[in-house]
């Protein structure tokens, strides 16, 4: 017969002062992105990340947030990296492109520098979609991205190093 064991959950522990955050903002679709960025910076000064402690960059698009997180990452400087955009479908297969390229960059950055980056980027078929991810009806996903990259961070500082 086996004995039961109770596994061991790892801790999750919450931001200190030597947490630094970077936001990596994409441009295009800015009336969306704003209100992502709002929510993330909101959840994060709600957890005590002071302003002092968090770094924005906007780039022009989606596309381009891979780069600059990248570089952002390789500082050293930051506890993770929050990727926020907006891509919207439009006539031809451009979005599925862009989604795919830029989902695929920050899993490599993240991995790479062992860092949580994260893929805020809105992925939707309308505007209307788009709206309703970025403070309507279904929620604030800059909010949620905060929320995830403070779950990492803490949850990584538990985890035994490699």
């Amino acid at each position: 017969m086996l004995k039961s064991t109770v596994p061991q959950i790892i801790p999750i522990s919450p931001p200190d002062a030597s947490d630094c955050f970077a936001i990596v903002v994409a441009e295009w679709n800015r009336s969306i992105t704003t209100k992502l960025l709002d929510g993330a910076l909101e959840t994060l000064r709600a957890a005590g990340v002071d302003d002092s402690r968090i770094d924005v960059a906007w780039v022009p698009g989606s596309w381009e947030l891979p780069v600059a997180a990248q570089r952002l990452a390789q500082s050293g400087k930051y506890a993770s990296v929050l990727c926020l955009g907006a891509v919207i479908r439009g006539e031809t297969s451009h979005d599925q492109h862009i989604n795919r390229g830029v989902s695929l960059g920050l899993m490599e950055i993240s991995l790479a520098n062992d860092l949580p980056v994260m893929f805020g980027v809105l992925t939707c078929e309308s505007m209307e979609q788009a709206i309703h991810r970025a403070g309507g009806n279904v929620g604030n996903k800059g909010i949620e991205c905060a929320e995830a990259a403070l779950q990492m961070v803490g949850l990584l500082k538990n985890c035994p190093p490699e």
